[in-house]
């Protein structure tokens, strides 16, 4: 992929009368598709459904005079210089099959972002990895803020890029978060600063492979000007920083868990320090935070803030500002929020917790657990999630769609763990799902709703889940 026939004039491209196909309308689609209708492109979106959200969409955007067709997301228009995809569209579809042989470039929406970004535009310090994304940027934002930059969690969350790029605030520096689906139809993406958090098997659906969806993940890192941030404990994404071609200079900074090496930050004596961005990093380390300063201080989450504050520490950011930010931020709704203690077993949502990678971190975060887990494997497997947490399971019990796979599991690897299998996918299972764990839960343990699936075949989305979760809790205690 590349410019194509879209050229560019003082640093910014040329949409005048371009022929430029949006696939897909949401969140991403519709402000893609305003955007280049405002700079005299004309704009053809296709969208694959036509239902009554899609036709207020459509609607909105004919009165512009953009053409939609909907119903139609294979077929690409006659005339096509460029395509704009929203993210979830997957590489194999026809559409770009048919781009691909005719020679016409595809942009996700963070490219198109990127191809708008003015001559004076804010640097990005951008977060991927398969979990603790949008916790580590919003870290990172509370981080920025703290040290009196003006700045915004965007990307995959929050504000939308094309919004931060156009809208008439300015940034010092923008906390950006990117999913797998977005680095992919980004080619010419250059950040300040990029962390990859970790690496595991998460839609491989879409990517195809397991190598794929790596490849994706680290081009986060391409043309990287100052730190390529790396999580130790997980050699891959280091992997991923050695193949990158960066900038001369740019320096790869490791975070773990433990006592940090040269070029690394991390933990020594409940204490997080840094050893990279320091004076003769050889021997000294600065402080930044306390442990305690983290919020929730779960090993994942110390993680988290220890990337966060890899790339503010890349940007200039002191260490007074670290502290400041980590004390100051909340994680949002379920992201291991504690609900409620009921006859001294804690309650916690984590229905945020979609897959193995972030469900295994969860469950980490406890010593003695009844687990409701099950929904949308999404082509995952749970045996080396069983294994692992086995030891830290009192009971567990199964909801949704695939639930049998983890049942199968937990079989193979903690044969000894009682186990409730709920036959029924409606919402209302959840409040049936506490009671079990509540009945199999004793005084010291946590019930822990960290479902290691995605949660359509019950639920709108995880936050739906979480909701029901909690509105089961309190329901019991009552």
């Amino acid at each position: 992929m590349g410019s194509g026939q879209v050229t560019s004039t003082s640093g910014l491209f040329d949409f005048q009368g371009k022929h430029v196909t949006v696939a897909g309308l949401g969140v991403s689609g519709v402000p893609a598709a305003k955007a280049l209708h405002a700079r005299g492109a004309v704009v053809t979106v296709v969208n694959d459904g036509d239902d009554a959200r899609a036709r207020e969409q459509a609607a909105e955007l004919e009165a512009l005079g953009i053409t939609v067709r909907l119903g139609d997301g294979s077929t690409l228009p006659e005339g096509t210089e460029l395509v704009v995809t929203a993210p979830g569209w997957q590489p194999g579809k026809p559409l770009f099959r048919a781009a691909e042989q005719a020679g016409v470039p595809v942009w996700g929406d963070v490219e198109l972002a990127w191809r708008l970004r003015g001559p004076d535009a804010a640097p990005w310090l951008a977060v991927t990895g398969t979990n603790g994304k949008t916790t580590t940027v919003q870290m990172l934002a509370s981080i920025l803020k703290a040290a009196g930059l003006r700045t915004a969690a965007v990307g995959n969350i929050g504000v939308s890029l094309l919004d931060a790029v156009l809208g008439e605030e300015e940034y010092d520096v923008l906390a950006v978060e990117l999913s797998s689906y977005q680095l992919h139809w980004a080619p010419s993406l250059r950040a300040h600063s990029a962390a990859v958090l970790n690496l595991a098997p998460d839609h491989l659906d879409w990517h195809g492979s397991m190598e794929a969806y790596a490849r994706d993940k680290g081009r986060i890192y391409e043309g990287n000007k100052v730190a390529c941030v790396y999580n130790v404990a997980d050699p891959a994404t280091e992997d991923l920083v050695r193949e990158a071609d960066v900038e001369e200079g740019c320096r790869a900074i490791g975070f773990t868990l433990g006592a940090p090496g040269p070029s690394q930050l991390g933990v020594v004596d409940g204490i997080l320090v840094d050893r990279a961005f320091v004076e003769n990093r050889q021997k000294n380390a600065q402080e930044l935070a306390e442990v305690s300063d983290v919020h929730p201080p779960a090993p994942h989450n110390i993680a988290n803030a220890l990337a966060a504050a890899a790339l503010a520490r890349a940007f200039g950011v002191p260490a007074g500002a670290v502290r400041d930010g980590l004390r100051a931020f909340r994680p949002d709704a379920h992201r291991i929020a504690y609900v409620a203690d009921l006859d001294g077993v804690a309650y916690v949502d984590d229905s945020k917790a979609t897959n193995t990678h972030a469900a295994e971190a969860s469950l980490a975060a406890y010593e003695s657990i009844v687990w409701i887990a099950g929904g949308l494997a999404k082509g995952a497997t749970f045996d080396e999630l069983v294994a692992t947490s086995a030891k830290r399971l009192r009971g567990a019990v199964l909801i949704g769609a695939d639930r049998a796979l983890i049942r199968d599991a937990l079989a193979r690897h903690a044969p000894e763990v009682p186990v409730v299998d709920l036959d029924r996918t409606d919402t209302g299972a959840m409040l049936q799902a506490v009671a079990e764990a509540k009945r199999l839960a004793r005084p010291g343990d946590t019930v822990l709703l960290a479902p290691a699936c995605a949660s359509m075949d019950m639920f709108t989305n995880y936050n739906q889940r979480g909701d029901a979760f909690a509105a089961a809790v309190r329901e019991l205690g009552a």
